[in-house]
């Protein structure tokens, strides 16, 4: 069984959502793709969904206005204590200091170096982690 029922990707990049919806195909997910071109798109979203369904989100860090730091900052509240639900940053940084940022915020569990994989969507769907 799938750990998650539905990929949320948060990119302003259309290509790189065209290439990760892709990516999480070919790893055997059926489920839910939902593709969000911006923060602020995807937090209304959060604030209207249940937040139920088991979900993974995938977040770029460098978008236009609003980044993924950003996103998270305001999501927090809406985002806390749900179990159901991972949070990933999915960027192109290898910055370190937006790796132990990211490291900062309890709501992000994992941080992924463009381009998404299949191993790390497999991995995911197995229960795992993304960076284990």
């Amino acid at each position: 069984m799938n750990s998650y029922d539905r990929f949320v990707l948060i990119d302003d990049n259309e290509a790189d959502n065209v290439y990760h919806e892709i990516m999480i195909r070919r790893a055997g997910f059926t489920g839910e793709i939902l593709i969000f071109y911006s923060g602020i798109e995807a937090l209304e979203f959060f604030r209207t969904d249940a937040l139920t369904t088991r979900m993974c989100i995938f977040l770029d860090i460098n978008m236009p206005l609003m980044s993924g730091f950003e996103m998270v900052e305001e999501a927090t509240p809406l985002l806390t204590d749900k179990p159901s639900l991972l949070l990933v940053m999915l960027t192109s940084s290898d910055n370190q200091a937006d790796k132990q940022r990211a490291k900062a915020l309890s709501l992000i569990k994992g941080y992924v170096t463009k381009p998404l994989s299949v191993p790390v969507i497999q991995r995911l769907l197995g229960g795992g982690m993304p960076d284990a």
